[in-house]
C-alpha cells in the first residue's frame, strides 16, 4: 500500500511526510522506509505507551539510529495520563521523556511530543530540562490558549490534526489565535484523527486491505472518544467494529478548517505552515530544503511504524 498512498498524497501537492517510530521494534522499519522513499522524513523515539517494553540498551540503540541517520528527528516521545497512559508508571514516563529530550538537544534535532492530560507536567519537565534549541512539536495540540506563551518560549511549535474538530469551535478559535503565526504546523496524524466533515464523501480513506488481520487498528495509539471526553485534555480514537483509517491526503481538510478559524485563506495558511515546517526540519543532514517556500502544504505527522501505518 505504501507506493499507492504516497502517490495519491503527493498528487494533491504534499511534498514530504514525517514518519514517527514508537519503539525499538519499529525504528528499523522507519529507517528502511526513509531509505526507500526520499519524501519520508524519519523520526525515532520511544512513545510513553511502549516504555515498559524497552530493553536495557534502548537509549544507546536510539542514539545509534539518530547518529547513523542525519535526516532523522526525535519522535514520538511524550507523557500520557489518558485512559491507557495512566496504567504506565508516570515517573518512568517522565524519566524516559527527559532522556530523549536531552538526546535531541545534544544532537540538535527537533522532537515530536505526544501529550495527553499532562500539559502541566510537560511544561514543568521542559522548564527543568531547558529550551530545546532545534525546537519541538506539540503534535495534535489540544491544550489551552493560556499555556501557549510558556510553551512557545521554550521552543514549541503547535501542530493541528483532525482532532481539532472535536474541540468546541469557540475554544479552538481562541487557542489558535493565541499561537504566533511562525509556530503553526499542520498534520494528519494518519491513520488516526479522521476529520469530521459534513460531507465525508470528500475524504480520502485507506482501503480495508491496509488494516491488520484481526480487524484492529493498524497503527492508532490514541484512546477514548473525543465526543465523550474533554478534547482539550485528551486525544481520542473511537473504537469501532470496522476500522476506518485516515489518509495523509486529508491534510487539505485540516488546512481548510484551521484557515477558516484563523480567518485566513487556505493559500495563506499553507504558505505559513510550509515555511514553519521547512525551518523546523532544515537541520544539518535533513532532507528538507531551507525555507523553500511554496503555497502547497506538506507537514504530515504519520504516527506509527511504516508497516503498522502503511501496509
Amino acid at each position: 500500500m505504501v507506493p499507492k498512498i504516497i502517490k495519491t498524497t503527493t498528487e494533491t501537492g504534499v511534498v514530504h511526510f514525517a514518519v514517527n517510530g514508537l519503539s525499538e521494534k519499529d525504528w528499523h522499519l522507519v529507517k528502511e522506509m526513509s531509505e526507500c522513499y526520499p519524501c519520508i522524513v524519519p523520526n525515532f523515539g520511544l512513545h510513553p505507551w511502549f516504555i515498559t517494553e524497552r530493553t536495557p540498551n534502548w537509549l544507546k540503540t536510539l542514539r545509534g539510529f539518530l547518529e547513523s541517520t542525519p535526516a532523522a528527528a526525535v519522535g514520538e516521545i511524550g507523557l500520557d495520563k489518558g485512559s491507557f497512559g495512566r496504567k504506565i508508571d508516570f515517573a518512568d514516563q517522565v524519566d524516559v521523556c527527559r532522556q530523549q529530550l536531552q538526546l535531541a538537544k545534544e544532537l540538535e534535532r527537533p522532537a515530536s511530543i505526544h501529550c495527553v492530560r499532562a500539559f502541566g507536567d510537560l511544561l514543568e519537565l521542559l522548564k527543568s530540562a531547558g529550551p530545546v534549541p532545534a525546537g519541538f512539536i506539540l503534535h495534535s495540540y489540544l491544550g489551552s490558549a493560556e499555556m501557549v506563551p510558556e510553551f512557545a518560549k521554550l521552543g514549541a511549535y503547535f501542530s493541528f490534526s483532525g482532532f481539532l474538530m472535536s474541540m468546541k469551535e469557540i475554544k479552538a478559535k481562541k487557542m489558535l489565535k493565541s499561537i504566533p503565526k511562525d509556530r503553526i504546523l499542520l498534520e494528519t496524524d494518519a491513520p488516526d484523527a479522521l476529520p469530521k466533515l459534513s460531507n465525508p464523501d470528500s475524504l480520502y480513506l485507506i482501503e480495508k486491505e491496509a488494516s491488520s488481520a484481526d480487524g484492529t487498528s493498524s497503527g492508532g495509539i490514541n484512546d477514548g472518544n473525543p465526543s465523550e471526553k474533554s478534547p482539550e485534555e485528551d486525544k481520542g480514537n473511537e473504537q469501532q467494529a470496522e476500522e476506518i483509517h485516515n489518509h495523509p491526503a486529508n491534510i487539505h481538510h485540516v488546512l481548510s478548517y484551521v484557515a477558516s478559524l484563523l480567518e485566513l485563506t487556505k493559500e495563506e495558511l499553507a504558505e505559513i505552515s510550509f515555511a514553519n515546517a521547512s525551518r523546523l526540519f532544515s537541520y544539518e543532514g535533513s532532507k528538507v530544503p531551507v525555507l523553500c517556500l511554496t503555497k502547497l502544504p506538506w507537514w504530515l505527522c504519520v504516527q506509527g511504524g511504516p508497516l503498522q501505518v502503511l501496509k
